[in-house]
């Protein structure tokens, strides 16, 4: 009866909903799910930040309308984490905002910046809001292959000229979701360079950057700042997931863009959260070193396990993610449902993720390491 716009069409089917759909069905079953889908942390949010969001709530003064661009205490909690963990130099009231989650402003982002038919950079496979913010503005995405072979890293020269000249965002993603690979610093100056020379705003998702392993991820600002906007979130590195809370940084440029874009679709960042992120980006940084630490444990447990059953995955050095190659004779559809089918195991199949994804699983570390050995012993009595 209402059609849909032409733009909702084009949307793939969201994958976590398909995944979700298949789990509860096995629930319905009886089956005793071991779940590896959607990376949401299992472990909770710190206690002093929930104790300052309890106290947040209270004022009178957090329960008005907040600012768009977020309180100036906050953007300043922002710089000195900044500083504190990159060693990047940030103006709070010029170079950092405020965001309902770093995803809210990765999709929005292209509304400041795409006319319609202009491209959208992204890689593949990757998370699915970038192609999809991409399509919501009316642009194009075109994908930029992540191959093994490459490190997960795309390969710039590859991309034609003509698209090229066409694209007005780049998507980038490390550490990286769903590969777990990293960039290291040639890479990022060669793609500022790219970027700046193509006048291309470069839109870095830096969610993973405090989930590392023996390993500093360095922030693409601490390379250039010029056309360059770093996403970054409170979710993974304080377990805050249903928080909501995040935070773009970098050129001031497009920064403004990104803020007029908001203040047209929404009212801010609750002040009474953004109290507590304060909370969180200002206190003892032993809490991001004791997730590590489990994380680096549960990592360890299933890469051994995966060796002695015969697959095959890199020992990551950052993020909470196992990306691992599926057994010769299977899709990655194919091999998601076997796991689930026959062991109650829950993975995400690598080409939710884009084309380029084919050939992989992903494992969330997600789950306490008696889980994981749990899950170990029953991929032992699988046929691969």
């Amino acid at each position: 009866m209402f059609g849909l716009a032409e733009r909702l069409q084009r949307l793939p089917p969201y994958l976590f909903a398909e995944l979700d759909a298949m789990k509860r069905k096995k629930l319905r079953e009886g089956v005793k799910l071991i779940d590896f889908g959607v990376g949401d942390p299992d472990l909770p949010t710190p206690p002093h930040i929930v104790e300052a969001m309890k106290k947040a709530v209270e004022k009178v003064e957090n329960q008005k309308y907040p600012s768009y661009e977020g309180m100036l205490s906050f953007r300043e909690a922002v710089a000195d984490f900044y500083k504190r963990r990159k060693g990047v130099d940030l103006d709070p009231e010029k170079e950092v905002i405020a965001l309902i989650g770093s995803k809210e402003g990765i999709a929005h982002l292209p509304l400041a910046y795409v006319n319609s038919g202009d491209i959208v950079l992204c890689p593949d496979p990757g998370y699915p809001v970038y192609p999809s913010s991409a399509i919501l503005a009316d642009g194009k995405p075109y994908f930029m292959p992540l191959k093994k072979e490459n490190g997960f890293l795309p390969d710039l020269q590859a991309i034609p000229d003509d698209v090229a000249r066409k694209a007005k965002i780049m998507f980038l993603n490390y550490p990286n979701n769903p590969t777990a690979s990293v960039a290291e610093k040639d890479f990022i100056k060669e793609v500022i360079e790219f970027c700046n020379d193509r006048k291309i705003v470069l839109a870095h998702d830096a969610a993973y950057s405090e989930i590392t392993f023996d390993y500093r991820a360095r922030s693409f600002l601490e390379v250039g700042i010029e056309g360059v906007i770093e996403f970054n979130s409170l979710s993974k590195t304080y377990n805050m997931t249903g928080w909501r809370i995040g935070f773009a940084a970098g050129c001031p440029e497009v920064l403004a863009g990104l803020l007029k874009v908001k203040t047209n679709v929404d009212s801010g960042v609750f002040q009474a959260v953004q109290e507590a992120a304060i909370a969180a980006l200002t206190g003892s940084d032993e809490v991001i070193d004791e997730n590590n630490r489990i994380y680096k444990e549960r990592r360890d447990t299933l890469i051994e396990g995966l060796k002695e059953v015969g697959l095959n995955a890199e020992k990551p050095k950052a993020t909470f993610y196992v990306w691992c190659e599926v057994p010769e004779g299977y899709t990655s559809m194919e091999f998601t449902k076997k796991l689930l089918n026959d062991a109650g195991i829950l993975v995400t199949p690598g080409i939710g993720f884009g084309e380029h994804g084919e050939g992989f699983v992903r494992f969330a570390l997600t789950r306490d390491v008696g889980v994981i050995q749990e899950a170990v012993e029953r991929l032992k009595g699988l046929s691969l």
